[in-house]
């Protein structure tokens, strides 16, 4: 059987993926993520964990890009794929598959065939923070990859899943091409709400799927799709 040839923007993807997964910039993080691969969660003592920094996941021509935060310590950190294994990976991508995005609505592991098509996911933070919470240096240390993805893709809508990811892509564009930025200062965080950053690039933001907010009500299933319904007709209008 003859081996699929990959595209050269494909290649350069798979290149940036394999640099993120062997990245050590960030001691205590990959302590952590190492030791909850050891230790393991009691209903996954028989899998082999990821226990590593994850990659970014999806089409390397893709116009969309999701930002996220980290990956779940038994989530992404034990099946090594974005937003895999947990139940903010349950909502995100019943919401992805929904709006056209994703060929199929679960994620249990890396060789599921999940397929993204025109859209791709990333984190702020590439290991799993011991509380969910890296900290300002572990975000700094991350940046570089994000905007390395950000060079690759040819993003037009950028879906920010909470704060700190909304804060990240602010940061990108103020940094790396602040001539290009329609605005003079960081616009306000909230669901739904969207801002022009460039004259070709749309910011959308959204609450993150975590437990915390859909357990709590504040981030439900019908105002997850309308953000996705907002950030399709983005994506196939061209226009923001």
């Amino acid at each position: 059987m003859k081996k699929k040839k990959h595209s050269a923007h494909e290649r350069r993807w798979n290149a940036l993926n394999q640099k993120i997964t062997s990245c050590e910039r960030c001691p205590r993080l990959i302590k952590y993520c190492r030791t909850v691969a050891s230790e393991k969660r009691a209903a996954y003592r028989d899998e082999t964990y990821w226990g590593k920094p994850v990659p970014n996941f999806g089409d390397a021509r893709a116009q969309l890009l999701v930002v996220g935060l980290a990956p779940g310590a038994h989530g992404a950190n034990r099946t090594g794929r974005m937003f895999t294994g947990d139940r903010s990976g349950d909502w995100l991508y019943r919401a992805l598959h929904k709006a056209g995005f994703a060929n199929q609505k679960n994620a249990t592991s890396a060789n599921d065939g999940l397929q993204l098509n025109n859209c791709a996911i990333i984190n702020a933070c590439h290991c799993a923070p011991p509380g969910n919470k890296p900290t300002t240096e572990e975000l700094a240390n991350c940046a570089d990859w994000f905007d390395a993805a950000l060079t690759q893709l040819p993003v037009r809508v950028l879906l920010a899943l909470g704060g700190i990811a909304w804060n990240t892509v602010w940061h990108h564009f103020r940094n790396n091409c602040p001539e290009e930025l329609l605005l003079d200062r960081k616009p306000k965080f909230g669901h739904g709400n969207s801002v022009q950053l460039t004259s070709s690039v749309t910011l959308v933001g959204s609450y993150h799927p975590s437990q915390q907010n859909t357990f709590t009500g504040r981030l439900t299933e019908p105002m997850l799709n309308a953000v996705f319904r907002k950030v399709r007709k983005m994506v196939d209008s061209g226009r923001p």
